[in-house]
C-alpha cells in the first residue's frame, strides 16, 4: 500500500513542529571565497528557531560538533533545544537531501518518513554523502540511537527535492514543470507518472503546475523561490515589477497560471503578490534572491533580507499573513551566494498528537 492509502500525508509547514532539521554548512565550494561571511546569519537563524522548538543539526565529526556548540553558545542560543548529530554530508541544503515527514490522518500519533532519491539537482555537484542523510536520521528517530517511535520509511525510488514542492496539508501541492519534468531528474517518467508519485507519497489530491524559476537558480526552478502556500486557500507569489528584468515575464506567466488554477476543494486560491528584492550579484553572477524562501517556524516566520528597501515591504506582507507569528528578517545577502536561503537550509518535522 502507498503512504496515501495508509492515511499518510504531508502537513503544511505552519502545522506544529516537533523539531527542525538542519545540516551545518561547511563546504567552501558552495560559497566560493566567502563561506566565513555566512555564519553570523546562519547562527542567528538557529538561535531564533531554538527559542521555540528543538533544532537537530547534522555535522561531520566530533571536532565540528564541538565547534558548532561553542559558536551557538557564544551568541546565547538555547542549547537545551539544540541536538547535534554526527551525520556527514556533502552540503548544507537539508530541504533537498533530508527526508520528508508525513503524519497520519487515521492515527494522529503516527508519523512516517519518505526517502526520495537525491542527485544534487541533476548531477551538478557531489552527493554521495547527502544520499545517506535520511537513512541516518531514520536510524536515530526509529530507536537505534534514541527510542522515539516506530516510524515507517517509504522509498519511492525516484529523484525528488523538498524545495521543488509546497503543500497546504489539505490535498494540494504546487510545483514547477521546469524542475520536475527536467530530464536530469527522472527522464523515464512523464508528467502523469510523476503526479502519481506526488499523490501517493505526499498524500495529496491536486497538483498545481507552474512554469520556470528565477534567474540564478541552479535547481532548475524550485517552487520555494516562487510561490508558497500561506493558508489552505491562500498562496503568496513573487512578482518582478521591472518589465525589463529577466524575471519579469516568467513570474508573470506563473501568476497567470495561478489565476487559472483550482484547488482540491474547487476554489480558486487567494493570491498575495510580493515584490522581488533588488538584484543581488557576486563575482559577476546574479544570485537567486527571493523573499519566497522564508521558513515558517512554530512561533516565527524567518525570511531572507537583501539590504534593500523592499525588505520592509516583504516584512509587512508576511506580518499580515501570519498575525500569530513573529516575523523576523535575517540578512541573506551572503548566504544566497550558495544559491539558496533559509527554506532551502531547513526541513520541518511535524509534531504528532503525542507532542
Amino acid at each position: 500500500m502507498t503512504p496515501k492509502e495508509q492515511g499518510f500525508y504531508m502537513p503544511a509547514e505552519w502545522a506544529r513542529h516537533e523539531a527542525t532539521w538542519l545540516t551545518y554548512p561547511k563546504n567552501p565550494d558552495s560559497w566560493p571565497g566567502k563561506i566565513e561571511t555566512i555564519y553570523p546569519s546562519y547562527h542567528l537563524f538557529v538561535k531564533m528557531l531554538a527559542e521555540d522548538e528543538v533544532v537537530h543539526i547534522n555535522v561531520d565529526n566530533e571536532q565540528m560538533m564541538r565547534h558548532v556548540h561553542a559558536e551557538l553558545e557564544a551568541i546565547g542560543t538555547n542549547m537545551e533545544n539544540v541536538v547535534l548529530h554526527i551525520i556527514p554530508s556533502n552540503d548544507a541544503w537539508c530541504r533537498d537531501h533530508g527526508p520528508a515527514f508525513l503524519l497520519n490522518r487515521l492515527d494522529p500519533t503516527k508519523r512516517a518518513m519518505v526517502n526520495w532519491n537525491h542527485n544534487a539537482w541533476g548531477g551538478k555537484y557531489p552527493y554521495e554523502l547527502d544520499t545517506d542523510v535520511p537513512l541516518r536520521i531514520h536510524d536515530y528517530l526509529s530507536g537505534r540511537m534514541s527510542v522515539v517511535e516506530d516510524m515507517p520509511l517509504f522509498e519511492p525510488g525516484i529523484v525528488m527535492e523538498g524545495g521543488s514542492i509546497d503543500v497546504n496539508g489539505c490535498g494540494d501541492l504546487i510545483t514547477t514543470t521546469s524542475c520536475l519534468l527536467n530530464p536530469n531528474r527522472n527522464p523515464n517518467l512523464n508528467q502523469d507518472q510523476i503526479e502519481s508519485y506526488l499523490r501517493d507519497y505526499y498524500g495529496v489530491d491536486n497538483i498545481v503546475w507552474l512554469g520556470d524559476g528565477i534567474v540564478g537558480d541552479d535547481t532548475d526552478g524550485h517552487v520555494d523561490d516562487l510561490t508558497r502556500f500561506v493558508g489552505k486557500d491562500v498562496v503568496l507569489t513573487v512578482v518582478e515589477e521591472n518589465k525589463w528584468d529577466e524575471n519579469y515575464e516568467p513570474l508573470q506567466k506563473n501568476l497567470r497560471m495561478l489565476k487559472r488554477c483550482r484547488l482540491a476543494n474547487g476554489k480558486q486560491p487567494d493570491i498575495v503578490e510580493m515584490p522581488m528584492p533588488d538584484m543581488v550579484f557576486y563575482d559577476g553572477q546574479r544570485l537567486p534572491a527571493s523573499y519566497a524562501n522564508f521558513y515558517i517556524a512554530n512561533n516565527k516566520v524567518i525570511f531572507p533580507t537583501y539590504r534593500c528597501l523592499t525588505d520592509n515591504e516583504a516584512a509587512y506582507t508576511l506580518e499580515a499573513l501570519f498575525p500569530d507569528r513573529e516575523v523576523i528578517g535575517i540578512d541573506s545577502t551572503d548566504i544566497v551566494w550558495g544559491l539558496g536561503s533559509f527554506h532551502c537550509l531547513s526541513q520541518q518535522m511535524p509534531a504528532t498528537s503525542r507532542g
